[in-house]
């Protein structure tokens, strides 16, 4: 690992904290990332974390963009939510045109982010024409760039699609200003994320600003980070984003219980059901983590000496990606009770970090089913054959 690329990431991500702690609730109010944040991230390169070295980015392992993600959501995870979001967005440049990818991403601020898929564009001369709108944008407050995965169809009305008989999926992307933002991000948890909806009204997409993006065919880089598909690092780093949420619930609910007495009972810290609770959900979390990072090294180790990668490298992902939110969701929640009626105090943190936590778990990366779906391709014996990029 290089030092740009893995250590001086994450010391830069450790040495922002304390201003990201500071603007939280002012991130909290607003509902978007304050503009000292947002410059902040962007002047020390976090946002190019996931770009390719061939575009001026830091094409950082994916050990390094979980560390990342993780010492930014301790201070605030509204903050790493939306860098998480927009550095896996960065890796869409591995396969664009590289005029469209250096327009995009080297032109300040060079943030690039995007929602749901859903929605169908018309292929038309020279490109696509779009009129829909798009929700779940996370850090598109900040973006310069949106983008939108649609099923293509063709001018005489067909669907595209690809040789096996599945849909055409593009990521088309276009500036911000093509674009009619919508305030909807009125939420419970990660309120600061401003994950708002967008529309765009019979617009056109040049071909070069239409990728095929996650398809091995069309990928342009060679680098180990690009064999992996989007959906799939946007698993990890916001595992990771839970981690850190989790771990800095846990170190309020300790520095509380080395100082409470609560009315009429001995001192937190000399209770031994306080002790035995704290030591159990440390291992709790220290457990969630160490499987995490031990899934992405495994992963990481075999497509750098040159692996493909496989079926069985998708589960592993995917199961460890939702077993870390679960478990720090369980972390949150003992450390939220531990505190007691001090929790339920804005000024204490304890309430956002909960509510935070939860909207995290809310969102596709935590469901169930993905259990249900690990458990199918581990049945059906077959973890050698590619992944189904989902």
């Amino acid at each position: 690992m290089n030092r740009q690329g893995g250590i001086d990431l994450v010391e830069r991500a450790r040495a922002l904290a304390p201003l990201i702690l500071r603007e939280a609730d002012e991130i909290e109010r607003t509902r978007r990332l304050t503009p000292a944040v947002t410059a902040a991230l962007i002047e020390n390169g976090l946002y190019r974390a996931l770009l390719p070295q061939s575009f001026g980015g830091i094409e950082a392992s994916l050990e390094a963009f979980m560390q990342m993600q993780e010492e930014i959501a301790k201070a605030d995870a509204s903050t790493a939510w939306c860098l998480g979001q927009c550095s896996v967005c960065a890796m869409t440049a591995a396969y664009l045109d590289p005029d469209a990818a250096n327009e995009i991403f080297n032109v300040a601020p060079g943030i690039l982010a995007w929602g749901a898929i859903n929605h169908e564009v018309q292929a038309v001369p020279g490109g696509y024409k779009a009129s829909a709108r798009w929700d779940f944008a996370s850090g598109s407050r900040q973006a310069s760039w949106l983008g939108a995965h649609v099923r293509v169809v063709e001018a005489d009305g067909t669907p595209r699609r690809k040789k096996d008989g599945s849909p055409e999926i593009r990521t088309i992307l276009f500036p911000v200003t093509s674009a009619t933002m919508h305030d909807v991000w009125d939420v419970i948890g990660l309120r600061g994320t401003g994950t708002d909806s967008y529309s765009v009204d019979n617009l056109f997409i040049p071909e070069k600003f239409a990728a095929l993006r996650d398809e091995p065919a069309a990928r342009r880089e060679t680098g180990p980070l690009y064999k992996l598909s989007t959906n799939m690092v946007f698993g990890m780093g916001f595992a990771a984003t839970s981690l850190g949420v989790a771990r800095a619930t846990l170190d309020a609910a300790v520095d509380l219980a080395r100082a409470k007495t609560p009315q009429a009972l001995k001192a937190m810290r000399d209770n031994n059901a306080v002790q035995g609770l704290i030591g159990r959900t440390e291992a709790q979390w220290r457990g969630a983590r160490a499987y995490l990072y031990a899934t992405a090294a495994e992963v990481w180790r075999d497509l750098a000496r040159g692996d493909a990668i496989t079926e069985a490298h998708r589960i592993a992902l995917r199961i460890a990606t939702t077993w870390t939110i679960h478990q720090s969701a369980a972390v949150v929640d003992t450390a939220y009770r531990m505190a007691g009626a001090t929790a339920v105090f804005n000024a204490n943190r304890f309430e956002r970090r909960f509510r935070d936590m939860h909207a995290i778990a809310q969102q596709i990366q935590g469901r169930d089913a993905h259990y249900e779906d690990a458990g199918k391709a581990i049945l059906s014996g077959d973890l050698d054959a590619p992944p189904t990029m989902r």
